[in-house]
């Protein structure tokens, strides 16, 4: 199996993502492409004692950074470390991709570049929320505005992802709204609501509140691109504050010497809460595994976010959404074909 990594994108961009390539290769059998400033990234391995024997790098100049406009990976920065290996995944010189990068950017370019899986309307960067027992939240960032349509191929897919991933036979589906009532939110929460209650094939729990979210309510959430994202990012942000304070009680010999008692669970806590222990997000719905890595990623969240590319592809999920999305133009050719009939 080989990956392809971006080793320019992200805020710790190349240091980070080379050390976590690294201690990938030292644990996960692949090859690795390492895309980037070759210079650059030979120099920080000399300074960090790196080993680069076993990686193939291929140069690029170019870099698109967070401030980018999306079309800069196919325009403008077409040369970019993310525009050269999106490339290459199409081109089928590698079977995973992984970058922290730009992430308007690399859904744009994995979109045009890479393509969607035929019959998928929109692909979702889905990411998991870092809790116990693990949640699935999509879309997270990807697509700002979308149809009830689209939250439905959301939930299907997301179900796929959950029963093949983690193992769950039947993932419960939960749509994100202000209330619980089949009336409640905008009109796309309450359509996508009509659908996902109609729809066979997903076990659809209903309007899940954001309180609702950290007590096991469902498997899958979904939700639009930009709520998506806020949510994610204010559990996260809860997760360290939570590790923040319960560092702070232990503080004092006292208190050191009973957290030795517990440290076991301690540990076991700070890992369920701890979003580097995910790695990255996948979007899914693309016709070959592009992984998102989160943009402050340290080397070993890029580890995870390189082991969860090498599961995504092992899993063979990108073969489960594509008998789903044949299903939907089924269903979508059937839709057409019955109020032809009924004028008939």
């Amino acid at each position: 199996m080989r990956i392809i990594v971006d080793v320019m994108g992200g805020d710790n961009a190349p240091l980070e993502t080379v050390k976590g390539v690294c201690a990938a290769a030292a644990e996960y059998t692949a090859s690795y492409i390492l895309v980037g400033n070759k210079p650059e990234i030979e120099q920080i391995a000399e300074e960090n004692n790196l080993d680069l024997s076993r990686f193939e790098i291929v140069h690029t100049e170019t870099v698109i950074n967070m401030e980018d406009e999306p079309l800069s990976v196919m325009r403008a920065k077409s040369d970019s470390s993310m525009s050269v290996g999106l490339k290459m995944l199409a081109e089928g010189k590698g079977d995973a991709f992984v970058s922290t990068g730009n992430t308007g950017a690399l859904f744009t370019g994995a979109t045009l570049i890479v393509r969607k899986i035929k019959g998928i309307s929109r692909a979702a960067l889905a990411g998991v929320l870092p809790m116990n027992p693990p949640l699935l939240l999509l879309d997270c960032g990807a697509n700002i505005s979308v149809t009830d349509e689209c939250l439905e191929q959301f939930a299907v897919m997301g179900s796929a992802y959950m029963k093949k991933m983690y193992d769950i036979e039947a993932p419960r589906v939960g749509l994100l709204n202000n209330g619980a009532e089949s009336h409640k939110g905008t009109q796309l929460q309450i359509d996508a609501y009509k659908r996902l209650s109609e729809r066979d094939g997903i076990n659809f729990v209903g309007n899940i509140e954001a309180n609702q979210v950290p007590f096991n309510a469902c498997d899958v959430l979904v939700t639009d691109g930009f709520t998506g994202n806020i949510l994610l990012k204010s559990t996260e942000g809860m997760g360290k504050l939570m590790m923040k304070t319960m560092k702070s009680i232990y503080s004092g010999t006292v208190a050191k010497m009973s957290a030795l008692v517990v440290k076991k669970k301690l540990d076991a806590v700070k890992k369920d809460f701890d979003a580097t222990e995910h790695g990255g997000a996948p979007l899914l719905g693309m016709s070959k595994p592009v992984i998102k890595a989160h943009g402050s990623s340290n080397a070993k969240a890029f580890k995870n976010a390189i082991r969860q590319a090498i599961n995504y592809h092992n899993s063979g999920i990108v073969y489960d959404i594509a008998e789903v999305a044949a299903d939907f133009a089924a269903r979508k050719k059937l839709a057409k074909e019955q109020p032809a009939k009924a004028e008939n």
